[in-house]
């Protein structure tokens, strides 16, 4: 069955009369070369004395016009054959109905079920259609050429994998076409490609239609698309292309018209240029350019067909007195042939055998049937009279005993090929990769093998492609771009814009601390918590890490500011021990001033340890040496003042105080202050000492080393008793301050703590507003601030008397009040 015309002719129904039988239009040479084709294999094996040997093999031909109502009369008029009688009166089966056809998917799928009531197998070999696979609704077809599945996964990988990720699709209205833009939709999809429309060619469409149609892919915006239709259904949507001239497309064609000459002409190159398909596995057949070519008009069997073969080939009218056939639309020509035309002279695509695809799905039809009989021939011949139910009388069979040999058909090709159907009745799903090209402007279209599609391997080798070879639509060498939005780069993520496809979105920079290191990723990664992005956004860097440190300038200076504040203390501790036998410095208490002097040096050293990095000795050394060394001062001035109170309360008639306030008493008095507070630094260090941290959560794009306090309740008991020694000694020394003296050291120390306590108020607010490494410099300001404060108000007096005024250091002067 075969339709070697490709139309139809519409006829007016009245339902007052019979209608006249349907005609035909459109003599189809390339088909017409596929029914000699069957014929030559026929008769090739009937040559053959190893494949059914004593076994003529004989066709009856049928042109169905690629008209459902024609194929379903072909195929009753096969099936309802009367049974035949022997010379012997025995009736027996008539020629086995083994029915090879049809071309169209929807042809055939309405023949099958026809035949699925006589259990009558139907081998195609041009129907690809995956609603074929289902052996539920067609348990009796098999086909020699792949299922559209195949071809639509194929097609899904080779779009993605040129990056086109936005196409229009075309199909056919019939289940080929349908089916096909539906799978590869589905498959393309899971791929992340989007389809930018799905246009629907009618079967005889009208010049409105065709000009929608050509206005839908001109006017889109996707610069490929996919096609799916036979030869017949895309040439009005071609032409319509051409006439409009329409260009900029890439096309990517079925296997149904990639290779078809009356598609692929000098006329539609310009706007199909480039075309790139999948095609059916070709073959070269030997003898059948011969065989094509000795046709003859007027000769058996062809008659009819092969005179208008030769009518259309040669434009002319042959002269005979056969018939017409019944459901051909007759065509006129003003001249006769003159009965000296050759076929061997014209090239044609009736004889044009350089690609020879559904013709070598023929040859695998013809032969795997030829096989399936030879089977059952060779079971015949080795079970003699013991015949059993599968294996039964060659010449007396039933149609589903072929179907049970078809299912088991698997033989080698002289072509090399495996022959075989799966339980779907389907082959191995293999393709070429063709693309459009010519070498001259005016020359002929080639069909250049550029890879191949086997779904029979592994996946990762199913595709291979030799991507050199491809030429482009306009002669190009680069891949064509067919995007809905350009690709985002790398430091940018993918927005859909709402109520559109996923192909088509915004690009929108990554959030600080996210990158994007791909083009087109939907999302940014979050960097590690100690990563921060690049400028690019495309790179996690590890995060600037601060601290205040030696090296950085305000670091330096309070590190210089610290150092001069030891250098002073000693200094004055040198001018004390210079002068140390001197009124003035034996009225102060030589000894407190000395352990005075030295707690500050140590203040000023202990500003020095909170700089640098952090570290897990660094830590607790801040906050002991901080909470002793300013202890041991306070613990002096508390002494001190005591001393001067309680000196003054001496001189008063029976007051025996003083004696509680000796030498040894103020150092037990220093020793104690200070033992506690070491106490407490013990119990800190031992239960929860400082230790140093990472702060990611102050700044998100740095990251600040610093101390954590440890035992948050300790650190305040370490500030809480330092902030009571001096509110204690402060007042102390509030009280004594109008004690007569020349030189009330009272005053002074009142005036000292009143700046300690004045600088650690403020910082307070201070610590706790200030950002990052500046925590720690407010820490060192305080210290530095407060120990200058004290060095400066008790001890400067002094120095500046014993230097500048060493007249007034003397007991004289001392003794004498203001």
């Amino acid at each position: 069955m075969f339709p070697i015309h490709s139309k139809g002719i519409d006829q007016e129904i009245t339902f007052r009369s019979q209608p006249d039988q349907r005609k035909c239009r459109g003599f189809n040479m390339r088909v017409f070369r596929w029914s000699q084709a069957m014929i030559f294999f026929i008769e090739e094996i009937n040559r053959n004395p190893t494949l059914l040997p004593n076994i003529t093999l004989g066709y009856q031909l049928y042109d169905t016009c690629g008209l459902t109502a024609l194929s379903l009369r072909t195929a009753l008029s096969v099936v309802s054959q009367p049974m035949k009688r022997s010379n012997s009166g025995q009736c027996f089966s008539p020629s086995i109905p083994i029915i090879i056809g049809d071309s169209g998917s929807t042809l055939s799928m309405a023949i099958s079920r026809l035949l699925n009531l006589f259990r009558i197998p139907l081998v195609s070999y041009f129907a690809s259609c995956s609603c074929l696979s289902d052996k539920h609704q067609f348990p009796y077809f098999f086909r020699t050429i792949p299922s559209d599945v195949n071809q639509a996964s194929a097609l899904a990988r080779l779009v993605k994998h040129f990056g086109w990720t936005w196409v229009g699709t075309i199909g056919a209205d019939d289940a080929y076409g349908r089916t096909g833009i539906d799978l590869f939709t589905t498959a393309v999809m899971r791929l992340g490609v989007c389809v930018a429309y799905r246009v629907i060619i009618p079967k005889l469409p009208t010049h409105q239609q065709l000009q929608d149609i050509v206005r839908t892919i001109r006017d889109s915006t996707a610069h490929v698309l996919v096609v799916f239709a036979i030869e017949e259904d895309i040439k009005p949507v071609v032409d319509e292309i051409v006439r409009q001239n329409v260009t900029g497309k890439q096309w990517v064609a079925s296997e149904a018209w990639v290779t078809s000459t009356l598609i692929s002409t000098k006329e539609n190159y310009p706007s199909l240029s480039g075309t790139i398909g999948f095609a059916i596995r070709r073959a070269e057949i030997p003898g059948l350019k011969h065989f094509l070519e000795s046709i003859q008009p007027l000769a058996e069997p062809y008659n009819a067909f092969a005179r208008e073969l030769w009518e259309t080939q040669f434009q002319c009218s042959v002269n005979t007195s056969l018939p017409t056939p019944s459901t051909t639309d007759p065509v006129l020509y003003s001249h006769s042939c003159t009965g000296m035309e050759r076929i061997q002279d014209t090239h044609s695509i009736y004889n044009d055998v350089s690609e020879l695809r559904v013709t070598y799905n023929m040859h695998k039809a013809i032969y795997t049937v030829a096989h399936a009989l030879h089977n059952l021939l060779r079971c015949q011949r080795e079970n003699g009279s013991a015949l059993t139910q599968q294996c039964s009388a060659i010449h007396n069979l039933q149609p589903w005993q072929v179907v049970e040999v078809l299912k088991k058909v698997n033989y080698t090709n002289k072509f090399g090929d495996l022959i075989y159907f799966d339980r779907n009745g389907d082959p191995v799903g293999s393709y070429d990769i063709v693309n459009w090209q010519r070498e001259a402007d005016e020359g002929p279209v080639k069909y250049v093998t550029v890879g191949r599609f086997d779904s029979s391997v592994l996946t990762a080798q199913q595709l291979m492609l030799n991507q050199d070879k491809i030429i482009w639509h306009g002669g190009a060498n680069q891949v064509p771009v067919s995007v809905c939005s350009a690709s985002c780069p790398q430091g940018y993520r993918k927005v859909t814009r709402e109520g559109q496809p996923v192909c088509c979105y915004d690009c929108v920079l990554c959030a600080e601390g996210s990158i994007s290191n791909t083009t087109d990723q939907v999302e940014c990664i979050l960097c590690p918590e100690d990563f921060w992005t690049n400028q690019h956004r495309n790179h996690c860097v590890p995060k600037q890490i601060e601290f205040l440190s030696y090296s950085e300038p305000f670091g330096m200076a309070l590190a210089a500011i610290a150092i001069l504040g030891a250098i002073a203390a000693m200094t004055v501790a040198a001018i004390f021990f210079r002068h140390h036998d001197t009124p003035l410095v034996r009225a102060n208490n030589s000894e407190l001033s000395f352990l005075l002097l030295m707690s500050l040096t140590l203040c000023f050293i202990c500003a020095l340890t909170f700089l640098g990095q952090p570290s897990r000795w660094a830590c607790p050394l801040r906050r002991t040496a901080f909470g002793l060394t300013f202890a041991l001062c306070l613990s002096c001035l508390l002494s001190k003042t005591l001393v001067v109170l309680m000196a003054f309360k001496a001189t008063l008639p029976g007051n025996n105080t003083a004696r509680w306030f000796h030498p040894p008493q103020q150092r037990l008095g220093v020793f104690l202050c200070s033992f506690l507070q070491g106490g407490v630094c013990v119990a800190w260090l031992t239960t929860a000492p400082p230790y140093p941290v990472k702060n990611t959560w102050l700044y998100r794009d740095r990251i600040i080393l610093e101390c954590h306090l440890g035992s948050v309740a300790l650190f305040c008991c370490v500030l809480g008793y330092i902030g009571c020694l001096a509110v204690f000694c402060f007042i102390l020394a509030f009280l004594a301050r109008k004690l007569p003296d020349n030189f009330n050291e009272a005053k002074f120390i009142t005036f000292s703590m009143l700046i300690f306590c004045a600088v650690w108020i403020t910082f307070i607010p201070a610590y706790v507003s200030s950002p990052g490494k500046f925590t720690v410099a407010v820490e060192i300001f305080a210290i530095l601030a407060s120990s200058y404060g004290v060095l400066l108000c008790i001890f400067a007096p002094k120095c500046y008397i014993i230097i500048f005024l060493p007249e007034r250091n003397s007991k004289k002067y001392l003794m004498s009040q203001k």
